[in-house]
């Protein structure tokens, strides 16, 4: 990744959110969570398993994550979202993350575009968004094993230079 060591000046930490009403009610297992939770470990995040709600939740959910964060300063580094993204009535996460990002990050969701194309046309309807709340980034994926997995290709050459300019370290390579 980079040239030189960083340290970063707070541990880094990360939470994954499921919004999946099946999954939350145990109609069947969530299987696109347990990807990004066990990417961002890989990638040295200290993460607990996926918080799985229903559809409907999402919005509480995530208020209540920021308000508490921003409370004890105590926001995770990284924040990424499964589910919720697409065009069904019932989605609605986009419309939960939104309001709190203090900047939207659209290249980043550009880059997941291109990569979920890759694998299938219908990439291209995930309303997802990326962004920054304070100093943490923010990432919202569709539902899909595939495109929890496109994210993390996505995000894989990306995340340390993202994390680096939060931390308002001005490398340019």
């Amino acid at each position: 990744m980079s040239k030189e060591p960083f340290e970063f000046s707070r541990p880094l930490t990360a939470v994954v959110i499921v919004a999946s009403t099946r999954a939350a009610r145990g109609i069947y297992e969530d299987r696109s969570g347990p990807i990004a939770v066990s990417w961002l470990r890989e990638q040295g995040f200290e993460t607990p398993d996926a918080i799985v709600v229903e559809d409907r939740a999402i919005g509480e959910t995530f208020d209540k994550l920021v308000r508490e964060g921003k409370a004890n300063d105590s926001l995770p580094t990284v924040i990424l979202t499964s589910g919720g993204t697409g065009l069904n009535s019932d989605d609605q996460t986009v419309e939960a993350v939104l309001p709190h990002l203090d900047k939207e990050v659209p290249g980043v969701m550009h880059a997941f575009w291109t990569q979920g194309l890759k694998n299938t046309p219908s990439a291209v309807l995930s309303r997802g968004v990326a962004g920054v709340i304070d100093r943490s980034f923010v990432m919202t994926l569709p539902g899909s094993r595939g495109g929890v997995k496109d994210g993390c290709t996505t995000l894989e050459p990306l995340l340390e230079h993202i994390l680096r300019q939060l931390e308002d370290y001005h490398d340019h390579d």
